[in-house]
């Protein structure tokens, strides 16, 4: 489709506001230049996008697809804006990063803290994602460098392991759950349960994983970081799982019970994924390299 960034400002604000007349007055053009080039696009999509009533328009099922694709490209076209404004500024580099929830809460902080202090003409990208979406985004180019725990497809990727993450069950300190040393993840669906934030890239896999068991998990609260969940079970709200990680600096004061799972997927290797064939820029390089440093992995 030959489209330019004005046409699809122009839609948007014909979406938002519902009517011709609105959307030319907004964009300071004529009525019959707004028309005009909304029929262009509409004949350029070879459908209609918009409905026309007596008193404005609405959107057809393609217009909303096409409402929402406009607005991508609008936000896109904003970063690309805002990001060159940066490398006219003196910044030499940017990495964008796609993680998931271990990564982004429990050591990417402080590693990019030191990065981003040895590198002051850098600027990063720190991003949560699911894991099979992370080696989809670095295969097709839109990240440049992921971090992933467990096995995924990394057909066209280069991976490079630097750690284990292993998953473990909170609970708190009582004679129920003392002595326990190890439990299935089934085994314990019954329980209420202290959970992450619904967009979590952990939550979504456990969540998974219940209902693979033809279980649901029964959730009693949500929250945005591990910490906040040891807390919650501590004071006798549900269990969690949780890295070990994060139970380790949460059980070391007695109040919660750290138990393993058996279950074969709570032992996850975790890894860094960059394009095959592509070398990734210095800064890049540098960063994955204090990823391994932090890991006590000697760079490859």
């Amino acid at each position: 489709m030959r489209l330019e960034l004005k046409d699809f400002q122009l839609f948007l604000q014909v979406a938002k506001s519902g009517s011709l007349t609105k959307a030319s007055e907004q964009s300071h053009l004529s009525l019959a230049a707004t028309s005009a080039r909304i029929k262009a696009m509409e004949e350029e999509a070879g459908m209609p996008l918009l409905i026309r009533e007596a008193r404005g328009v609405r959107l057809t099922p393609p217009g909303e697809a096409f409402l929402f694709h406009a607005r991508a490209m609008l936000q896109q076209a904003q970063q690309l804006q805002s990001e060159l404004q940066e490398y006219g500024a003196g910044l030499r580099g940017h990495v964008r990063v796609f993680a998931n929830t271990t990564a982004v809460t429990e050591f990417m902080p402080d590693i990019l803290a030191a990065y981003l202090m040895a590198h002051p003409h850098i600027s990063v990208d720190l991003q949560e994602r699911p894991n099979a979406a992370i080696a989809s985004d670095i295969r097709e180019g839109r990240a440049d460098l992921g971090i992933i725990a467990g096995e995924v497809d990394t057909h066209g990727l280069r991976s490079l392991h630097f750690s284990t993450d292993r998953l473990v069950l909170v609970a708190p300190n009582d004679a129920r759950w003392q002595g326990v040393g190890a439990v299935a993840f089934a085994e314990v669906l019954h329980e209420r349960f202290v959970g992450m934030h619904r967009s979590s890239t952990l939550q979504t896999f456990l969540s998974q994983i219940a209902q693979q068991l033809g279980q649901t998990l029964k959730l009693r609260i949500q929250v945005s970081n591990f910490d906040a969940m040891c807390r919650m079970v501590a004071a006798g709200v549900g269990v969690a799982v949780v890295p070990e990680s994060a139970a380790l600096r949460s059980t070391a004061d007695g109040q919660l019970c750290r138990i393993a799972l058996s279950d074969a997927w709570a032992v996850r290797p975790r890894y860094m994924l960059v394009r095959e064939g592509v070398a990734p820029a210095s800064h890049v390089q540098e960063l994955m390299a204090a990823v391994q440093r932090h890991h006590a992995i000697p760079p490859a």
